[in-house]
């Protein structure tokens, strides 16, 4: 097995292994193998037991706090190793040398300062929206004037504002802030462009910031609306059209909003075109929260629960967890497909616009594409069979149905196959 992201092997016993110590136990947790080189083959480890406990009290000398571990020996081919397991810890951040640590892809690297502030607050058990807000001085007359819409109140108050956790313990925090009819230009809300026939030709721009959540929602679906919505008029009827489904643009923009961390000064940024919009959300995915579950199991771990919550009453958010899923099903009958690229530091959603007519395909491309319709996953062979292509037409035809969008390749080698995406 490879190394990843919650595995490292180890060929010797150095202080080197304590970064990752530190990494697991503040974040996922992990394993070390020791007795392992680089290319995952079995080197062991002699002395055995002197050995298990030298890990055992570097650990503890060096790691501040403690975290919890256990160490385990295994015989592999007749050669010891020793498998150290690291439990994410509560107490965080843990430190080495002075230092907080945390994986990246199958490194481990030091915090920055603005991780290391996330650390120290989530080892108290508070998130960057619970903490006070530099303002409290705030007014609240837009998210006043929505929940009248949704929950029928008179009017807003104090009370109204604790059961949505805005105000506690005497202070409004960042999460009212963020909702506030104004906040601090500290907070970078929204940066919305437009382009022509390349990105050096902007048409249009809007940058929202200081505003409410809550108007920077409203004003991004207003400039969607501006560019992607048109009427067709058919005999007497006025038919109302979209290039890209505003379901599915929605969702995105809600899901940028919520999930995004708030304590870096960047916007979410939305790049429109004329045949996409790619929406950019700062910040990657929640802690404990892994691609495949964010991307295709409805699983959600809020970093805003607070900001969520309000969304929700607000009918803005329809169920948690549920917004890629929508994101997908918008698209049901496009040829096109929406894509998603997750990385450590954003998350960035890009929306096609929706293309049902296979009219815009060669005759052999909506080939393969029937048969992809019919059948849920195919491989190369099976593709030749069932079309006659020779191999290099085959894969030249694949390759721009995947530029395009329309089919993915799953898997590598001799077990590659095709799909629509």
């Amino acid at each position: 097995m490879k190394e990843q992201q919650n595995l490292e092997y180890k060929e010797r016993i150095t202080k080197a292994f304590l970064k990752t110590v530190s990494a697991y136990a503040n974040y996922n947790g992990g394993v070390i193998i020791f007795g392992i080189n680089d290319d995952g083959d079995v080197v062991g480890i002699d002395d055995i037991k002197k050995e298990c406990m030298r890990i055992e009290n570097m650990i503890n000398t060096s790691i501040e706090p403690v975290p919890r571990f256990s160490i385990n020996v295994e015989n592999i081919a007749d050669k010891n190793i020793i498998k150290l397991i690291v439990e994410k810890g509560r107490d965080t951040p843990y430190y080495y040398n002075k230092k907080a640590y945390r994986r990246a892809d199958t490194s481990t690297i030091e915090v920055d300062k603005f991780e290391l502030r996330r650390l120290v607050l989530k080892g108290i058990n508070v998130d960057y929206e619970q903490i006070e807000s530099s303002s409290q001085n705030l007014t609240f007359n837009i998210l006043e004037a929505r929940l009248k819409e949704k929950l029928d109140i008179k009017k807003i108050n104090l009370d109204i504002l604790k059961t949505l956790n805005l105000y506690k313990n005497g202070y409004y925090n960042v999460a009212a802030e963020l909702l506030a009819d104004e906040n601090q230009i500290r907070f970078s809300g929204i940066d919305i462009v437009y382009f022509g026939k390349n990105m050096n030709q902007i048409l249009d721009r809007e940058t929202i910031t200081g505003k409410s959540l809550i108007v920077q929602y409203e004003k991004a679906i207003e400039f969607f609306e501006r560019y992607y919505q048109y009427e067709e008029i058919d005999g007497y009827e006025r038919i109302h059209k979209e290039l890209i489904p505003k379901a599915a643009f929605r969702e995105a923009v809600v899901n940028a909003i919520v999930h995004r961390v708030w304590d870096v000064n960047s916007y979410i940024q939305i790049a429109m075109f004329k045949d996409r919009i790619e929406i950019l959300s700062p910040g990657g995915l929640p802690e404990g929260l892994t691609k495949d579950e964010y991307l295709n199991r409805n699983i959600s771990l809020l970093r805003n629960p607070i900001i969520a919550c309000v969304f929700y009453r607000l009918e803005l958010i329809e169920k948690f967890g549920t917004g890629i899923t929508r994101i997908k099903e918008a698209y049901a009958e496009s040829l096109v497909k929406p894509s998603f690229d997750v990385s450590d530091n954003y998350i960035r959603i890009i929306l096609p616009v929706v293309e049902t007519d296979t009219l815009t395909l060669t005759e052999d491309e909506v080939k393969i594409y029937t048969i992809l319709k019919e059948e849920t996953e195919l491989s190369r062979s099976e593709l030749e069979k069932k079309t006659r292509f020779k191999k290099a037409k085959l894969l030249r035809i694949i390759n721009k149905l995947i530029e395009k969008g329309i089919i993915e390749r799953l898997g590598g080698g001799v077990a590659v196959t095709y799909r629509l995406k």
